[in-house]
């Protein structure tokens, strides 16, 4: 913690929320939490599960109980209360620590919250990890990953070698969830360890975010996911923002029309970044050079197996029961379709390996289809499944048909390729880091409710 975390001058700011908070205070009220926890009962080797909106006061819970030697397990406050009994009841951490009161959270990126810190079990961490997430369950169930400190501790070191990432003396404009991957090491661990302030905007809107950028003089990069790039896509900026270096994103693919709308509106680059909870970031495309491909991070391998990716990985990242098909011999089986280049060695994601079916004999892509229903006029999101044939459910982006959107597939997709059925809501489901939602029940609950 002091030598990865703390390092550096105590006037330095840490975070902008919007007052700012030096090294030294950040440091002042960890210490203050590390005691509340172990006087509720954290002990080194135990755990404390952090059911808390994005605030300071995760943040500093969070540190205090990797400082006392602890696991962290982190529940994302919208889970509801029997997801996270299930998760107690499965990880059985010391203290549970969750919000006494917060202020009004609508639209909020943070949040104040006043926590209360509650003893749960007298019991060891189930695991030697340093922290524990959950997946966000795009496709189906959460799975329970761990992740140790010195895997941490070698990401955030790896985000150094990242050539595009904000230096020391820049900021990062903060707008994932540090509760997963994304926000957590490349937004909260990877400033704290480089110098690199962390502003997290007022509200999550487009108007908010731009003017988070222009509040200081200092170059800002901005973290997000492809949510997020449709939301500033839509936002025009007041006038020049010259503070602004470039956007990057992690998460899904980002559909080639999404991606125009902000380099031609913001004229910087659209840095892509690629990784799973599993492992954290595995490549990187920072100056949208290689859209869509990226090049892999510094320490990670990537290899083509029957057209799977599988990511070098020395242990097994699984707490308890998982699928043993998806770790073998220190390489993780991402699920994910891709090739990698024999002579540049850049990886090319092509989707979920799932996507692809037989229609009739004929094979069809369902990334494919996807891409070409999401890019069309009038369409804001979608999302292609296999449910007894081809069906897309979409978001519309004003006033459409279900008969319009169909002729125009018509035009662009092979009739065995277009969705046999098309159904339009007004909000596609997501989950809690902000990807759309590929459960077929979930998508149907959706759609009728």
């Amino acid at each position: 913690m002091d030598e990865i975390l703390f390092a550096g001058r105590p006037t330095d700011i840490c975070l902008r929320l919007p007052e700012p908070i030096d090294r030294a205070t950040l440091h002042q009220l960890v210490t203050t939490a590390q005691g509340r926890l172990v006087a509720a009962g954290l002990r080194p080797g135990g755990a404390a599960a952090l059911r808390l909106p994005p605030s300071l006061a995760y943040v500093v819970n969070l540190l205090a109980t990797w400082r006392a030697g602890a696991q962290a397990i982190l529940l994302d406050h919208r889970l509801t209360d029997h997801e996270v009994d299930r998760a107690l009841v499965r990880l059985t951490p010391q203290v549970v620590v969750a919000p006494i009161r917060s202020g009004s959270g609508a639209l909020r990126i943070f949040v104040d919250v006043t926590e209360g810190v509650t003893p749960y079990a007298d019991s060891p961490a189930v695991s030697g990890h340093a922290v524990i997430q959950l997946s966000s369950g795009s496709t189906g169930p959460s799975k329970v990953i761990g992740r140790t400190a010195a895997d941490l501790v070698a990401e955030v070191r790896r985000y150094t070698q990242i050539d595009g990432v904000a230096l020391p003396g820049e900021r990062i404009i903060l707008l994932p969830s540090m509760v997963h991957v994304l926000g957590l090491v490349g937004g909260l661990l990877y400033g704290l360890h480089a110098g690199v302030e962390l502003v997290p905007p007022q509200r999550l809107s487009g108007d908010a975010v731009l003017a988070a950028i222009a509040a200081d003089a200092t170059p800002a990069t901005v973290l997000g996911v492809p949510f997020h790039i449709g939301l500033l896509a839509s936002t025009r900026p007041a006038g020049p923002l010259p503070q602004l270096r470039r956007m990057t994103t992690g998460g899904e693919l980002v559909p080639a029309a999404v991606a125009r709308a902000f380099t031609d509106r913001y004229g910087v680059p659209l840095g892509n970044m690629y990784g799973m909870t599993e492992v954290g970031v595995i490549g990187t495309d920072l100056h949208g050079s290689h859209r869509p491909s990226i090049a892999p991070a510094p320490g990670i391998e990537v290899r083509e197996s029957g057209g799977e990716l599988w990511v070098s990985c020395p242990a097994s990242p699984y707490v308890g029961l998982s699928d043993p098909t998806r770790w073998a011999d220190g390489w993780l089986h991402t699920r994910d379709a891709g090739t990698v280049d024999p002579d540049t060695g850049l990886v090319t994601v092509r989707g979920r390996l799932d996507s692809q079916v037989s229609v009739g004999g004929m094979k069809v892509d369902l990334t494919e289809v996807e891409t070409t229903v999401a890019e069309l006029p009038g369409v804001a999101a979608a999302v292609v499944v296999w449910d007894d044939g081809i069906t897309a459910y979409v978001q519309p982006d004003g006033p459409l048909s279900e008969e319009t959107l169909d002729k125009l597939l018509a035009e662009r997709l092979a009739g065995y390729k277009r969705p046999r059925v098309l159904r339009l809501l007004d909000q596609l489901p997501r989950t809690t880091t902000g990807k759309l939602v590929r459960s077929t029940d979930a998508l149907r609950s959706a759609a009728t409710s």
